[in-house]
C-alpha cells in the first residue's frame, strides 16, 4: 500500500465528526482493497490509525448496479446493535457523518486480524473457527429477535431488495427462466419473513480472524428480516471455496457442517428446523446467483466449474431440500464425479 492524501470530502467528514481538528494538517492515508460498494481508507489520525468507509452510489461491478448510499446509516445501527449483543463481534464505531455517508471505525491490523477469505484461499479450513462464526451470528440474531423494538430502526426493505434480492435471486432468472418460479418464491419468502436483525453480507471477505474469534464487517445490507439469509449466504461461500482451493475441499465441507450445527443449536426464537429449511432452500438460489447473477464470485471462471455449480443449484431448486446436509451432500457428490 502506498501513502496518499485522502479525498477532500473524507477529510471534511473527519473534521465534522471532530476526529480531525479544523486547522490540523491533512493526514496520510492508504486506499484499501475491499468490497465493491465503498471507498475504504486507512488514515493515520493523531489518535492513531482508523478505517474510514464511504458508501458509493454505483457499485464497482461490471453490471449497472445502483444502491442507496443511505445504507451507511443502517450499517452503523447494525454495528451498535451487534456490539451490544456480542461486544467483540465488530470493530468499535468511532464516528458517523450522515452528510457524506461516511463511517469511521477502529483499524484492525492484518497481523492480528487476518481476513478469513485469505485463510481459506490458503487452504486453512478450521471447523472450530467456522463454529465460532455460527455461534456469534446466532447470538446477534437471538438478541435482536428478543427485542422487536429494534425493527423500526431498520426500514430497509427497499435497500435489501436493491442490493440482495434483486441482483442475486431475481437477476438470475434472466439466465435460468425455467427456474423463475423457484427463484421468485425464494425472494418472496425471504422478503416476507421478519424475525431478527440481518447483516446481509456474512461472507468470508467480511469476517476477520481476531484474537477473540470472528469480527464481522460491512453490514451495508442491514435489514429486519429473515436470519436464515445470513446463514445461507455464508454457507454458500464455503461450498464455492471448494472450487477455489480444491485440496481443502473436505475441510471446507467440515466448516460448512460446523458452522451450521453451531448456529442451529442456538436458535431459540423459532423452531430450528423451520429456519434450517429456509436456509437450505436459499443456498441453491445463492449458488446459482454467484455464477449467473449480477455479482458473480471472481474466482470461479472456468466453464466446467460454473457448470458444476449450475447442475447442483438447478437440481435443488427443482426439488427443494429441507436440510442443509442435503445440499452439502449433493455438492460433495458433484465434486467427486
Amino acid at each position: 500500500m502506498h501513502a496518499a492524501a485522502p479525498p477532500p470530502d473524507i477529510v471534511a467528514a473527519l473534521r465534522r465528526m471532530g476526529l480531525l481538528a479544523a486547522g490540523a494538517k491533512v493526514p496520510a492515508g492508504q486506499a484499501l482493497a475491499g468490497g465493491v460498494s465503498s471507498d475504504i481508507w486507512k488514515i493515520d489520525l493523531p489518535r492513531g490509525p482508523v478505517c474510514v468507509k464511504r458508501a458509493l452510489a454505483r457499485l464497482k461491478v461490471a453490471a449497472d448496479w445502483q444502491a442507496p448510499v443511505e445504507r451507511s446509516r443502517y450499517e452503523a445501527r447494525w454495528m451498535r446493535r451487534a456490539a451490544a449483543a456480542v461486544p467483540d463481534a465488530v470493530p468499535a464505531l468511532l464516528g458517523e457523518d450522515a452528510a457524506s455517508f461516511t463511517l469511521v471505525m477502529e483499524y484492525l491490523p492484518p497481523a492480528t486480524h487476518a481476513l478469513w477469505k485469505a485463510r481459506l484461499r490458503q487452504g486453512c479450513a478450521v471447523p472450530a473457527f467456522a463454529a465460532q462464526v455460527g455461534c456469534k451470528l446466532a447470538h446477534i440474531h437471538g438478541a435482536t429477535a428478543a427485542d422487536p423494538s429494534v425493527a423500526p430502526d431498520f426500514p430497509t426493505d427497499a435497500i435489501f431488495h436493491a442490493i440482495r434480492l434483486e441482483p442475486y435471486l431475481l437477476a438470475t432468472i434472466a439466465r435460468h427462466p425455467d427456474r423463475a418460479a423457484a427463484l421468485r418464491a425464494l425472494a418472496e419468502e425471504t422478503a416476507a419473513t421478519r424475525l431478527a436483525l440481518v447483516h446481509g453480507d456474512i461472507s468470508p471477505k467480511n469476517i476477520l480472524c481476531g484474537p477473540a474469534g470472528p469480527v464481522f464487517l460491512d453490514a451495508e445490507c442491514a435489514w429486519w428480516g429473515d436470519p436464515a439469509f445470513d446463514l445461507a449466504f455464508c454457507l454458500t461461500h464455503l461450498l464455492l471455496k471448494c472450487l477455489w482451493t480444491p485440496p481443502a475441499r473436505d475441510g471446507f465441507l467440515a466448516c460448512f457442517a460446523a458452522l451450521a450445527e453451531a448456529y442451529l443449536a442456538r436458535v431459540a426464537w423459532e423452531r430450528p428446523a423451520a429456519l434450517e429449511g429456509r436456509a437450505a432452500r436459499l443456498v441453491p438460489g445463492l449458488l446459482l446467483a454467484r455464477v449467473d447473477g449480477k455479482s458473480p464470485v471472481e474466482y470461479i471462471t472456468a466453464a466446467p466449474d460454473k457448470d458444476r455449480v449450475r447442475r447442483v443449484a438447478r437440481a435443488k431448486l427443482a426439488a427443494p431440500p429441507v436440510r442443509l446436509d442435503q445440499v452439502a451432500g449433493a455438492w460433495r457428490e458433484e465434486l467427486e464425479r
